[in-house]
């Protein structure tokens, strides 16, 4: 009998949790649309009055300075990432050789980052590549969360620490009060925090997307928070140097814009958050012209976007072709070897 109220209390949850998830979909679909919506309003209106003339000026008054230093800040970033796969497998308990973590860490997110829907499209790429290495679907699905875990813990302290340290600054741009956000900072950190106490107490788990994961300790969970800072001004620092002299905001404060541009491409669904991140940067970061903004946003894009995508997809061509050679190549040596052993066996 207490087995049968159990069930029957187990699946009247079920129900009851069901039109919640529905209506939080919902919900869901209709902000990213809302965003996407408004950015394309504020992309539509800048373009409108867009200089071509002054557009390809500043263009031209990119120093090559800028542009190797914002490709030096980009490759610093991407190599950052690839610590997000390595404490995921960590955490995982797999070994892999690094050449393949790099591989997979690089190409997953390069395409991830400019294709978008980063749960199917990254965690598709390295299935392809760490299968090779002997890890199941299963592994390759909770490396992905866990690596997401990483970006969401670095983008919480950036935000923190800038609320903290810039707040009036930060008050220009989202018009709240300096205190306001001070207060929004002081919440965060404290929240990150107490994160960092409660992986700390004992094993962890949770369930995300229908993957039941062991979450990483206090150290895992630190390297976390430091390469997901280091990542995302790494990132922030490539459309920083990009922009035109004199800069009007501050690293700090630029970072803190950059992350909040960052969260709302994620929210809009775009791939690569694209139009969605360049109408934050269009709205809220002061320039000469947007002429002079608009050039740097299109540089951002071809330096950390496009060449990575382009660079991920000649890695993932030539890795295949030499998998497929060096199994061509053993498929070759099995066949010599049977025949000089059938050789062998006529001369007896």
């Amino acid at each position: 009998m207490r087995l049968k109220n159990a069930a029957s209390e187990k699946a009247a949850s079920r129900k009851a949790a069901w039109p919640r998830r529905r209506i939080g979909k919902y919900v869901g679909g209709f902000i990213s649309i809302a965003i996407a919506v408004l950015s394309i309003a504020i992309l539509v209106h800048t373009l409108a009055h867009i200089n071509l003339a002054e557009l390809q000026a500043a263009f031209a008054a990119t120093s090559n300075q800028q542009i190797l230093t914002a490709t030096g800040l980009a490759a610093v970033s991407y190599l950052a990432l690839t610590g997000y796969d390595g404490l995921a497998l960590r955490q995982l308990r797999a070994r892999v050789p690094y050449r393949t973590t790099a591989l997979a860490s690089f190409t997953s997110y390069a395409i991830s980052f400019t294709l978008g829907f980063p749960l199917i499209t990254a965690g598709t790429v390295r299935y392809w590549i760490y299968s090779q290495a002997g890890l199941t679907a299963s592994k390759v699905a909770s490396l992905t969360v866990i690596a997401g875990v990483t970006f969401w813990l670095g983008m919480a302290l950036v935000i923190g620490i800038t609320l903290l340290i810039r707040s009036e600054m930060i008050s220009q741009i989202d018009h709240f009060e300096p205190h306001i956000n001070f207060l929004i900072g002081v919440a965060v950190i404290v929240a990150l925090l107490a994160y960092l106490v409660w992986v700390s107490i004992g094993h962890r788990k949770t369930r995300v997307q229908g993957l039941r994961l062991e979450l990483p300790g206090f150290s895992l969970t630190l390297g976390q928070v430091i390469l997901g800072v280091i990542d995302l001004c790494s990132a922030a620092g490539v459309l920083y140097t990009l922009l035109p002299t004199p800069r009007a905001l501050d690293f700090f404060t630029f970072a803190a814009v950059y992350v909040f541009g960052c969260v709302l491409g994620i929210a809009s669904h775009a791939p690569g958050g694209i139009g969605v991140f360049e109408a934050t940067m269009l709205k809220f970061v002061p320039a000469p012209s947007q002429e002079a903004l608009l050039a740097s946003l299109l540089l951002f894009r071809i330096i950390y976007y496009v060449v990575p995508f382009i660079l991920a997809l000649s890695l993932l061509g030539a890795n295949e072709s030499f998998r497929r050679w060096r199994s061509l190549r053993d498929a070759m040596r099995r066949i010599a070897e049977a025949e000089a052993e059938d050789r062998e066996d006529g001369r007896s």
